[in-house]
């Protein structure tokens, strides 16, 4: 839930200060600070930095591809769609967990869960369907590359999950996310040299240091702790409350419209949440007047 309320504002900030930095700019340098808080965190911690034996080489190569290529496009895509919009849209990254992590049996795919997550999808697809007409226009550009970076975040996830059994979470996330810190740094620098110069100013400053010490860095550390203790299908779902909250800063601090698809799909998002944390599908007291199978 702390990870949920951390996200939740990231989404606000990310939006309002991409607008003065660039997308890529401003990512590069979140990451950087976020690769800097984790090792610093490791150092605090543990005492000292070492290379995870035979793990260093995968992280880096699971940190370009979960962090790096993921908030490429999570970040261009939020420069289309609202914060609202693209929070509820990556609310869908738990289908793809749940239906993953089934596949290559880490967790098991029980029918409320299942149903759930489809549920939830449903729910992201009202979003969708409800923000503007469905015509390959800027914005369902965006809303396309933020499904794509919901894909990615769910690879992460259940490829990082087996990687858990032989690293503590902290070195995990520390050297994934250095993976998707040299990836994003040259497209940064690139973005930089090639675009008008930029004002950096103290909401953008503050926008960095949140965006990286907390949102990059520490929550991503939460995320792979619960996912040690309640499977990564759950602790993916729970990530559903996210657009709920992301919908009400928005509008709060950025004057986003609430839509009415936004208040249903996200009604259904969390009818899908609260689904998989059943037992069964069925309400307890229909299912004991049911025969014995």
């Amino acid at each position: 839930m702390l990870t949920v309320l951390i996200w939740s504002a990231n989404f606000v900030v990310v939006k309002a200060a991409i607008g003065e930095l660039g997308p890529l700019t401003f990512t590069a340098t979140r990451y950087v600070v976020a690769t800097i808080t984790m090792f610093l965190l490791i150092r605090w911690r543990m005492g000292a930095i070492r290379r995870p034996t035979g793990l260093t080489v995968r992280l880096i190569a699971l940190g370009m591809l979960g962090f790096g290529c993921y908030q490429v496009l999570w970040t261009i895509g939020l420069t289309q769609i609202t914060a609202g919009d693209s929070a509820l849209i990556v609310a869908a990254s738990p289908v793809f967990v749940a239906l993953l992590a089934g596949a290559v049996g880490m967790d098991r795919l029980t029918p409320p869960k299942l149903a759930g997550a489809l549920i939830a999808f449903a729910g992201v697809a009202l979003v969708i369907a409800g923000g503007h007409e469905l015509s390959l226009g800027a914005s369902l550009v965006g809303d396309a590359l933020t499904l794509l970076a919901a894909i990615l975040w769910a690879v992460y996830t259940v490829v990082g999950t087996r990687m858990l059994r032989r690293i503590d979470p902290l070195q995990a996330t520390a050297w994934s996310v250095l993976g998707g810190t040299l990836l994003l740094v040259p497209l940064g620098i690139w973005e930089a040299v090639t675009s008008p110069p930029a004002a950096v100013t103290l909401p953008a400053v503050a926008a960095v240091l949140y965006s990286g010490t907390l949102a990059a860095g520490t929550a991503n550390v939460l995320v792979f702790n619960a996912i040690r203790y309640i499977g990564p299908t759950r602790a993916s779902v729970n990530q559903l409350l996210v657009p709920v909250g992301a919908v009400i800063l928005g509008a709060l601090f950025l004057s986003e419209p609430i839509r009415p698809a936004q208040v249903v799909g996200g009604a259904v998002i969390i009818l899908g949440l609260t689904l998989t944390r059943r037992r069964t599908v069925l309400p307890v007291g229909v299912r004991a007047r049911l025969p014995a199978s």
